[in-house]
């Protein structure tokens, strides 16, 4: 290096190797004019060595004699021998008696060693590592094609685009014209001069008008823009990597926020909904329970299980989230309080329980409500009847007829009271059943009691009115009795035996139209077993109607045989042969009726059966399927089958049929609903409930998509800590060995086991104790007694990972600031994206430190709360 050619013309490029040391010695407060008279000395030329080395040279001879400007100048030449550097035909004597080709030699030789030759870029070095920097940095403009330093650098367009890459405020690149050089070429060269502090080495002209350039004046010129920007470039690197390890961090921040907001809503959502399934307040018709009921259903079926997913979504986002702050050095995530995984978990227990509590609510309220309908029908019916008969009783039991009656009329009055004695104590019975319903509906709560307690009373009351006229009636007839003597017994045996028949009939025809509730074939058929008894009771019913009827005949044909003045009326009853047929007739009218009710109430407990069976069958395929695939997921989380990619495959293709089994539930759940419409509460033919089957099926769901999640932080894990498909297997193998449960986890005991199988030196003395809570503290920080997989790859993977520490992004920073101890606003926004500067203005503390300046921040403490050293 260093060799001056004889060919070469070393005049050219005198103008750009004066500008080049001027460029040095400006910095020394001095200036050179001419090169080859002002080096004779040595004096400048070793004042330009100190400056471009930074070291100290021997000390110059001041006088002014030849030797002592030839000893000057040979400890020049010396020191740049000493730099390495081989000087060919260049001596002490030519520089001193102002050779201009040996002077300039010299001082591209100079440049060459301190300008040129420690470039490198990419494992090149000097010239070419100055070629490959130039063509990197105009890469992006289309019109530059930089090949060599001399006709690619005549357009002047490589100077502006090394100047516009670098700062592009100071050129409008646009507008610049290849076929304009001159524009070219002395825009860069006064941008150059006057932003960047390179001063004018080439003339645009002189480049112009020649056909090849010289090659050395270029690479001088241009070797100023490297060093001029090599600052820049350290700038950009710092800059790229405080933008990597803040856009991690923005990152887990976003997921952090949307963590936070997709629990508060599932918590918001649950606690509203607790209320609404915890509120037990009846309704007062089947109607309004029936809708309640539905109410539930939908919420079963559609807002339920878009929850369940939410909560399924929640806890992958929080293991990912998790896994990802690890994997970048960063502290664990604490939720806000309140809104951990543990808190949401519990809070859907709460919903759980209150969710099982209200359905069975919703079915005992139903039947309770059923039974409210019955009990009133019934007792609207009963109170109607009895109603009906008590007519006209109070005013015919005041009437004073005996007081004007003849001795057979009295005697009758007397018989008729008897036989209506008769009649009001067949008729307590029905008094206390009506008293006794009207109870029944008091005790379960019905909402129309009072109305009910309106009537029952007015009953009751009206019922011990008639008792007591009853008794005064008889008191007056007895008094007047001893004035009586004979009595027409015929009427009064008519009247005897005419209303029990009648009572009979009565309560026949109540019972024949009285409403049933069965919930199985066996009810339906004892009802109708006791309608065949009542049926073949009818023969000695009709036997007993004829001779009844036979006594008023009899008592017909008496009157007309003695001419007795009964004006065709029996004194002792009101009811006549008429009314009994045609009870008799309306009796014989309800037995068919009755026989179609009870066959068609079989049918549809039949229709019930089937029901109970078909769903039945289903449950019992189902239920069990549902526990093998649990237990098949549970196998296939601890197995190692191919790498983690396959196993990942298999679960996703696993999760796919299982999703494709959901028609089958949906079926089920048609089923199920059926059955409830039916109103049917039991079924022998299955242990299973629809309950069952639903818990059972999200489950399943909840258990392969977490399965998937751990097998993808496994995977992140491996990629980013760099482990291999050998690795993991041997840390599965290792894991599974241990893990003789196969629970998935790690007991302390089996995990020490693990480590020291292998290869962890961990003894029972208090020193392994201690390295072995470390451990612990590690892969359990929660202290829960166990170790996961994920947990152990972490630890396993821990010390060999590649990740940023807070030094490295304060020396970045460092970098940015100039070396300062702190930043200011203009060198973020200028270094950073947008983005990523006003996000660190904003977390940034002011810096107080004794060099402080207005508007200077703090990067340290940002750079160490990054990591989770100090608080953000």
């Amino acid at each position: 290096m260093g060799k001056v050619g004889d060919g070469e013309r070393w005049g050219d490029r005198k103008e750009t190797f004066t500008a080049w040391c001027n460029s040095h010695l400006r910095k020394a407060g001095t200036q050179i004019e001419n090169i080859e008279e002002d080096f004779r000395d040595g004096l400048k030329l070793m004042l330009l060595l100190e400056v471009i080395s930074g070291e100290r040279l021997a000390k110059p001879e001041r006088g002014k004699m030849r030797v002592h400007k030839i000893s000057n100048v040979n400890k020049a030449l010396d020191f740049i021998a000493s730099k390495g550097v081989k000087l060919v035909s260049i001596g002490a004597e030519e520089i001193v008696d102002g050779n201009v080709k040996m002077t300039l030699g010299m001082i591209w030789t100079i440049i060459l060693r301190f300008a040129i030759q420690d470039i490198s870029v990419e494992e090149t070095s000097a010239k070419e590592g100055l070629l490959l920097w130039c063509q990197r940095k105009t890469a992006p403009y289309k019109n530059v094609n930089i090949q060599n330093f001399h006709i690619s650098w005549k357009d002047g367009l490589g100077f502006c685009a090394l100047i516009h890459r670098h700062r592009p405020e100071l050129i409008d690149y646009g507008k610049l014209r290849k076929d304009d050089p001159l524009t070219n070429l002395n825009t860069a060269f006064d941008v150059a001069e006057k932003y960047l502090d390179i001063p004018k080495m080439l003339d645009a002209e002189d480049i112009v008008g020649t056909a090849r350039p010289d090659e050395k004046a270029i690479m001088t010129y241009v070797s100023s823009f490297y060093h001029a920007f090599s600052g820049a470039q350290k700038a950009e690197t710092a800059a790229n990597r405080i933008c990597k390890v803040l856009a991690v961090n923005q990152e887990n921040e976003q997921l952090m926020e949307d963590y936070e907001k997709l629990a508060s809503d599932l918590l918001e959502w649950i606690r509203r909904t607790i209320p609404w399934l915890e509120n037990r307040a009846p309704e007062n018709t089947m109607h309004a329970m029936q809708q309640k009921l539905e109410d539930f259903r939908d919420y079963r079926r559609l807002h339920k299980p878009p929850k369940v997913q939410e909560k399924c979504q929640l806890e992958i986002n929080f293991n990912t989230l998790q896994t990802k702050l690890r994997l970048s050095n960063r502290p664990a995530f604490m939720p806000s309080e309140g809104r951990m995984i543990s808190d949401i978990n519990n809070a859907w227990g709460c919903l759980e329980q209150a969710e099982k509590g209200y359905e069975e609510w919703l079915l005992n309220e139903i039947r309770r409500l059923e039974r409210l309908d019955h009990l009133a029908e019934k007792f609207r019916q009963k109170a109607s009847i009895h109603e009906a008969w008590t007519d006209g009783k109070e005013a015919m039991l005041r009437q004073k007829d005996y007081e004007t009656a003849t001795l057979s009329e009295i005697k009758a009055l007397l018989k008729k009271h008897e036989a209506f004695e008769s009649d009001l104590a067949a008729h307590q019975d029905r008094v206390e059943q009506i008293a006794a319903i009207a109870q029944e509906l008091n005790e379960l709560d019905y909402y129309d009691s009072p109305s009910v307690n309106a009537r029952c009373q007015k009953i009751c009351d009206q019922w011990d009115n008639l008792g007591a006229l009853t008794q005064k009636r008889r008191e007056a007839l007895e008094r007047t009795e001893k004035l009586l003597e004979t009595i027409d017994q015929l009427y009064l045996e008519y009247a005897k035996r005419a209303a029990p028949f009648n009572n009979w009939m009565e309560g026949a025809m109540e019972d024949l139209q009285d409403t049933f509730i069965v919930h199985a074939i066996e009810e339906v058929q004892g009802l109708t077993t006791a309608h065949e008894q009542f049926k073949a009771t009818l023969p000695d019913a009709d036997k007993e109607r004829l001779a009844i009827l036979g006594i008023h005949n009899e008592v017909s044909k008496i009157v007309q045989t003695y001419h007795v003045n009964m004006a065709g009326t029996n004194p002792y009853t009101t009811i006549t042969p008429q009314e009994i047929n045609g009870k008799w007739d309306h009796v014989r009218q309800l037995v068919p009726r009755r026989d179609q009710a009870l066959t068609e109430e079989h049918a549809r407990q039949q229709h019930n059966e089937r029901l109970r069976k078909q769903f039945g069958a289903q449950a019992n395929v189902i239920g069990p399927w549902i526990q093998t695939k649990m237990e098949e997921i549970g196998r296939i989380s601890i197995e190692m089958h191919g790498t983690l990619e396959d196993q990942l495959s298999h679960l996703r293709q696993y999760e796919k049929s299982i999703v494709n089994y959901k028609p089958k539930i949906d079926q089920l759940e048609g089923d199920h609903q059926l059955i409830q419409e039916a109103l049917i509460f039991d079924n022998k033919h299955t242990n299973y409930t629809m309950e069952h089957i639903r818990v059972g099926w999200e489950q399943l769901l909840t258990t392969i998509a977490r399965t998937i999640n751990e097998v993808e932080n496994q995977i992140l894990t491996r990629d980013a800590k760099g482990i291999s498909q050998e690795q993991m297997n041997e840390f599965r193998a290792s894991f599974n060995h241990f893990d003789r449960d196969h629970s998935g986890t790690l007991g302390p005991e089996e995990f020490k086991a693990c480590l020291i199988s292998l290869g962890y030196d961990i003894g029972n003395d208090p020193q392994g104790e201690a390295e072995f809570a470390r451990i612990m503290s590690i892969v359990d920080p929660n202290r829960l007694g166990v170790v996961t997989f994920q947990a152990f790859i972490d630890f396993m993977s821990r010390e060999t990972a590649d990740t940023d520490t807070a030094d490295q992004v304060m020396a970045s920073f460092k970098i940015l600031a100039g070396d300062k101890n702190y930043i200011t606003v203009d060198e973020l926004r200028r270094e950073l994206p947008p983005d990523q500067a006003e996000y660190c203005i904003a977390r940034m503390a002011p810096y107080t430190g004794p060099d402080a300046v207005p508007g200077a921040l703090d990067y340290m403490s940002f750079s160490t709360a990054l990591y989770g050293e100090s608080d953000l």
